[in-house]
């Protein structure tokens, strides 16, 4: 019988250790939290991350723009958050109603502030291997996840399906860093023989967006199995009248598998937990630094 790898008991853990460290601040950390459109899904993503927030003791506030935001209005309030010391993180809910502005609007957060690590300048760092960024919250989350239930990583086949900025590149930057030493393969939807490249992993994880993609023939016996993909339907019968599949066609690919993540329940609280955690590094680290005497001092 494969291992359960539920998130929300790490996540837990990790929200009571964050909660503590808030608490001996002098200030509680804020996060800003842009919103542009009406995506009823965007929408519940920001609630659960603003309760979060309230649950560890980090502050929100959340801007709403319309749809029709343009480029302008939604620089200027960045660029105004960025310069306010009240806040220590920002936070763009993605996607943008226009997809064009997501560079230069990730790009014009401040990385000092870019609890997604999504900047350019985070991204950088983490493909240097250096620790000094912020690392991208679902590919922390994952790792936290992996260390929690005991998974190798060092030495280990790791195939990552997906890859994009949000988690597959990310994921793939870190997995291989030094200090975790595994051997990735990130693999995308044009990749040839993509099951057979699956079936050769120790550590598959699927980030592509695809319901039911990883099925019994993609997987190789006692291999360890994280499924990030969140693909709603409309199920009258379900709470709220939706249901979520993940990549993996879990019932099938459970039995061959030594570990394997829930959807829900596996990799999502890891998420949220992280941005939390992005939150308080960064409150911590503009703490610091406002304590270093000044160039001319």
């Amino acid at each position: 019988m494969a291992v359960l790898l539920k998130g929300e008991p790490v996540a837990a853990a990790l929200r009571k250790k964050i909660r503590a460290e808030v608490s001996a601040l002098a200030r509680p950390p804020r996060l800003a939290i842009l919103m542009a459109g009406e995506s009823a899904a965007s929408r519940r993503y920001v609630e659960r991350k603003c309760d979060a927030a309230a649950e560890v003791g980090i502050g929100t506030e959340l801007c709403a723009l319309p749809a029709g935001a343009g480029r302008r209005e939604i620089l200027q309030l960045l660029n105004h958050w960025n310069e306010d010391d009240s806040i220590d993180g920002v936070l763009v809910q993605a996607p943008l109603p226009d997809r064009s502005l997501e560079d230069e609007v990730f790009g014009a957060v401040d990385p000092a502030k870019d609890v997604d690590g999504f900047h350019p300048h985070n991204v950088g760092l983490l493909a240097l291997g250096q620790k000094d960024g912020l690392i991208p919250c679902t590919p922390k989350g994952i790792l936290y996840l992996l260390e929690a239930y005991g998974i190798p990583i060092a030495g280990r086949r790791i195939v990552i399906i997906g890859r994009s900025r949000i988690v597959g590149l990310p994921l793939a930057l870190l997995l291989q860093s030094r200090g975790l030493d595994g051997t990735v393969t990130l693999c995308h939807s044009r990749t040839a023989h993509l099951r057979e490249i699956a079936r050769e992993a120790d550590l598959l994880i699927s980030a592509v967006g695809s319901p039911n993609l990883v099925r019994a023939g993609w997987i190789r016996e006692g291999a360890t199995v994280v499924d990030v993909g969140q693909n709603f339907f409309s199920d009258p019968s379900s709470v709220g009248g939706r249901r979520l599949l993940g990549d993996v066609d879990f019932s099938v690919v459970a039995p061959h598998c030594g570990a394997i993540t829930p959807v829900p329940g596996g990799v999502g609280p890891m998420t949220v937990a992280s941005l939390l955690e992005n939150v308080l590094l960064a409150r911590q680290r503009g703490a610091a630094k406002s304590l270093q005497p000044s160039a001319d001092a």
